[in-house]
């Protein structure tokens, strides 16, 4: 399929790309009477090296804290004024900074967020006391359970790649960081190519393209980032945590990416363990009473997917859970029942019609497209890629996971031989 075939967006929504290279995304939803501003920088802790770990999330932090024409006060109250609510995140492929408000501030929000993304000025006085911040945010994951189990768990399915380490990152950087260090690293990779503005609500599409050209329209281009595949990893990892009186269990596999274009993995993680009545769920929950927590998702990036299951449970249970969970996966594999199957597709499709009612969560899919395929994709075509998925596909999504190394991570109250027993059952594949 050429260029020129591939479908097109949703009516509601244009694109359009400056000169250097910057795409801006607007969404027009006369219904509302906001809008939603959010900048996508495709940078993310994924792209740090072992020394910068941590430093995408030190700079969304500082992001606010002063530019070269406001002070970190008058950024605030410019935001404020309008009544906007301010927020920013970071992920392990990008970092995201966002403002909504009413729709007839849009360009300015447009024009506050450029300011903020591309002239921040880091003031070391300010860096020292958000360095603190961060700290308790770190000490805060680190005494986790769940947070341990899952960075546990990083580590084990990605090994080398800068996917394995925390979004928040070392605390050895965070205390080393400086302000040279945060201004280099937005030089380096805050570039056109790899930025999307979006904006979604009751807005005109072309006023918009002219505050992103306005805003952004001097960012240098740069080149887009490109981050490696990791290598399949896998294993089984514990820690003990003390003062924890449950266990918390991650268990994944690989699927395929985002960049496939496989729904398989997607559909069977639904099917899998979406909602009471999957079979996770019932099994481990509504029959056995084993948890008290569990879910299951696929999380599919551009270069990397997991087939993900978390529990919750008690240390004296944790082997009957793995093995129940074991032994679910292979009956999916060898039969997928068609009311599973209905389920799974039309949790997906409500799941889906939620995101598209929320213009933040619009706009941040269009900019992941954006980002992976260089289009956006429309609704109705993502709908009929997820009900073109077939029982056999999923059945044959389900063997595909069980033949690859699994990893598996548990943290908190671990009885004695923990590992040993865990990695035994992974390695049993006859249940």
């Amino acid at each position: 399929m050429n260029a020129r075939e591939l479908p097109p967006p949703d009516a509601d929504t244009s694109i359009a790309t400056l000169a250097n290279g910057v795409r801006v995304v607007a969404i027009e939803l006369p219904h509302l009477a906001s809008a939603s501003v959010s900048v996508f920088v495709r940078t993310g802790s994924r792209d740090e090296s072992a020394r910068d770990s941590g430093i995408s999330h030190v700079i969304e932090h500082m992001a606010f804290k002063g530019t070269r024409s406001r002070s970190c006060q008058q950024v605030n109250l410019d935001a404020e004024r309008l009544g906007a609510e301010v927020n920013a995140h970071t992920d392990k492929d990008h970092t995201a900074y966002h403002m909504r408000g009413l729709a007839r501030h849009a360009p300015q929000f447009v024009r506050m967020l450029g300011d903020i993304v591309q002239h921040g000025t880091f003031p070391a006085d300010e860096l020292e006391r958000e360095r603190q911040v961060i700290l308790h945010e770190l000490a805060e994951d680190e005494e986790d359970a769940l947070s341990i189990a899952s960075r546990l768990f990083d580590k084990l399915a990605f090994g080398e790649h800068p996917l394995a380490r925390p979004v928040i990152g070392a605390r050895r950087n965070i205390e080393r960081f400086g302000r040279d260090d945060l201004l280099a690293y937005v030089q380096r990779q805050y570039t056109g190519a790899n930025v999307v503005v979006g904006v979604a609500g009751n807005i005109d599409a072309s006023r918009m393209l002219d505050a992103a050209h306005d805003a952004f329209g001097a960012m240098p281009r740069g080149s887009r980032h490109e981050v490696a595949r990791p290598e399949p990893a896998g294993g089984v990892g514990t820690h003990r945590q003390s003062g924890c009186g449950q266990t918390h269990m991650v268990l994944g596999f690989p699927i395929a990416t985002l960049r496939e274009d496989d729904n398989a993995g997607i559909v069977a993680a639904a099917l899998f363990g979406e909602g009471m009545s999957s079979p996770l769920m019932d099994e481990l929950r509504e029959r056995r009473g084993l948890v008290y927590y569990a879910s299951c998702t696929a999380e599919v990036m551009d270069v990397s997917g997991q087939f993900v299951i978390e529990a919750s449970t008690s240390p004296a249970q944790l082997d009957e859970v793995l093995d129940t969970v074991m032994r679910l996966l292979a009956a999916q594999a060898e039969h997928v029942k068609a009311a599973d199957l209905e389920r799974a597709r039309n949790q997906i499709a409500v799941r889906n019609l939620g995101a598209q009612e929320r213009p933040f969560r619009r706009i941040e899919d269009a900019a992941q497209d954006l980002f992976v395929f260089g289009r956006v994709r429309s609704r109705a075509e993502l709908a009929a890629r997820i009900e073109a998925v077939s029982a056999a596909q999923v059945r044959a999504a389900f063997r595909r996971m069980l033949a690859a190394k699994p990893a598996l991570a548990a943290a908190g109250a671990l009885r004695p031989g923990a590992r040993g027993r865990l990695a035994a059952r992974i390695a049993r594949r006859d249940r």
